[in-house]
This record gives C-alpha cells, structure tokens and sequence, in this order.
C-alpha cells in the first residue's frame, strides 16, 4: 500500500514538473511582434509617408474637404479636386484631392499613370502627375520607391459611376521661397495651387 501510495505521489509530482515546463515555455514563445520571423536589419519600420498622410482605401488620410484650393474637369466628365497642398520637414509636398467620375461608366484613370517607362506598372493611379514651378522653371515628378512604385493613390477597382475617391500624391519640395506651382495630371486641364507648411 505504501510503495502504491509513493507510486501515485511521484507520478502527481511529474505531473505538476511538466505543467510548470509547459508554462515557462508558453510564456517565452508570447508576446509575439510581427517581426521574429524577420531576418535582421529588415524588421518593422514605420512608413514615414503613411504616418504623414491620412487614410485613403490605400491606407492614407483624406483631405479637408472644406478648403478648395483648385478644381479641374476634364474628358469624360471627370472632376478633380484638390484640397491640400502640404509641405513637410522631410522635404516632401503632399497634394491631396478628390476625383468624382460624373460618366456612366467605370473610370479607371487610364493614361494618368504618365509615359514614364519605369512607371508603367502603376496603371490605374496618379503616377504621372507633376509640379511645375514656372518660376523656377522646374518640374518635379512623382515619388516612387526602389520597386518603381509611386507614392500615390492607386485606384484599384476604379471610379464607379457617380463615385467620388479621394487621392494623395507626393512630390520632392519646390524650394522654400516657392508656394505657387501647377500641378498637371495627363488628360485632365492645369490647375494652380498654393503650397502651404
């Protein structure tokens, strides 16, 4: 009776040695981050123009609607609007907007990713929009990323009919003494717009 009972007490105690085990080793695998399975260097960082920028279908902000700063229309009664005209500390301008498609068909903003060979795999977005200083007679593109992927709203599935989608797109500063540049989108009319920040 005596060797059953140390019997039953050993196999309690292994019992409870491996409840413990299994604990410790649940607790160094949590607090999971996203980035264990990351090789070094490449963990997360934060995208400096998504937390500069509100929050488009794209995951960026959408402009102040209440300030007007130009409005264009263009073939196909397209309407565009710009609300925003925003230079940063980082040496960018954001331009932010809104275009309404007043046709009965999908707009897909064809030819507006420009003719740039390295842009062309940005169709159906604002890639080929540019900032003109006439002043300065300088133009400034669109940025992209190392994968020739533009800092812009891309329209993924289009305008619907009737639809109105908001926009952002962002280019290298003007000088600081600049403030009044056109802003040129292929298809759609020049508009004049006021760099504010």
């Amino acid at each position: 009776m005596r060797a059953a009972m140390t019997r039953i007490h050993r196999k309690g105690t292994s019992v409870a040695a491996a409840s413990v085990a299994m604990a410790v080793v649940l607790t160094a695998c949590g607090g999971d981050d996203g980035q264990d399975n990351q090789p070094e260097g490449e963990q997360k960082q934060p995208n400096a123009s998504a937390a500069k920028n509100p929050t488009t279908p794209d995951g960026q902000e959408s402009a102040d609607v209440s300030e007007v700063l130009a409005s264009v229309k263009g073939p196909g009664e397209i309407d565009l609007v710009i609300n925003s005209a925003e230079r940063d500390s980082g040496g960018f301008v954001t331009v932010k907007g809104s275009v309404t498609n007043g046709s009965k068909r999908q707009f897909a903003a064809e030819g507006w990713q420009g003719t740039e060979e390295e842009m062309a795999t940005n169709g159906a977005s604002v890639a080929g929009a540019s900032l003109v200083d006439q002043a300065g007679k300088k133009r400034y593109l669109v940025l992209r990323d190392t994968d020739g992927r533009c800092l812009c709203t891309k329209f993924t599935t289009g305008v619907t009919p009737g639809g109105t989608a908001p926009f952002f797109v962002q280019f290298p500063a003007p000088p600081a003494g600049t403030t009044d540049v056109d802003f040129q989108i292929p298809t759609m009319p020049t508009a004049t717009i006021k760099i504010t920040g």
